[in-house]
C-alpha cells in the first residue's frame, strides 16, 4: 500500500490531441452529411425534431388532394408531388423588332399552385397573359438573347404573376417553351 501511495503519478494518456482532432473531423463530416440529407429532401426536418409525419407535411403543402375540383393537373396521392395543381397557360406569341436576330418571341409555362387555388389563378388567366404580354414586349432583344437571360426573366414574370393573383396563391412559374425564331 506505501508503494501505491509513494509511486509518482504516471504520464498522461497520449493521445488527447489525436482525440480532439478526431473528433472536430468527425463532427463536421456528420453535420456536412446531415446537411446534405436534409437539404436533397433524403431526410425530413421533422424527423429531427421529434414531429413524425410526412414529408408533405413538414414542407407546409398541406394536405394531399383528393383529386377533386382540380382539374388542372392536380397531384393527388402522398407521393412528392401531393398537394400541388399545374396551371397551363396558353402560348403567348411576341413580334419583335425589325434589325432583330429573331422575329418572334413563342413562350409557353405552366403555373404551379396549391389545388385549392386553381380554380382562383385559372380565373385569373386573362390579366396574367396580359401581364406577361406587356412585360415581353417592354424587353429588349438584346436581353433575350443572352445565356443568363431565363432565372432573370422567370423570375421577373413570376412576380409580376404574384402580384397579379396575390401572395401565396402562385408558388412558381415553370417554363415549358422559349423560343426565338
Amino acid at each position: 500500500m506505501s508503494d501505491a501511495a509513494a509511486a509518482p503519478p504516471s504520464e498522461a494518456p497520449k493521445g488527447g490531441k489525436k482525440g480532439l482532432l478526431f473528433g472536430v473531423i468527425g463532427a463536421a463530416v456528420l453535420g456536412g452529411a446531415g446537411f446534405y440529407g436534409i437539404y436533397s429532401g433524403m431526410i425530413s426536418p421533422n424527423l429531427l425534431t421529434g414531429g413524425g409525419g410526412s414529408n408533405t407535411e413538414a414542407s407546409g403543402h398541406g394536405e394531399a388532394s383528393s383529386g377533386e375540383g382540380g382539374g388542372h393537373g392536380a397531384a393527388a396521392g402522398t407521393g412528392p408531388l401531393a398537394g400541388i395543381a399545374f396551371v397551363p397557360m396558353d402560348p403567348i406569341t411576341i413580334s419583335l423588332p425589325p434589325g432583330s436576330s429573331a422575329r418572334h418571341l413563342r413562350f409557353t409555362g405552366q403555373l404551379e399552385v396549391g389545388p385549392e387555388q386553381s380554380a382562383a389563378v385559372t380565373q385569373l388567366m386573362p390579366r396574367i397573359l396580359d401581364v406577361l404580354n406587356t412585360y415581353l414586349r417592354a424587353v429588349e432583344v438584346r436581353d433575350l438573347e443572352q445565356p443568363a437571360a431565363i432565372p432573370r426573366l422567370r423570375a421577373q414574370m413570376l412576380r409580376r404573376i404574384q402580384v397579379v393573383t396575390g401572395e401565396g396563391k402562385v408558388r412558381d412559374l415553370l417554363i415549358t417553351e422559349f423560343i426565338l425564331n
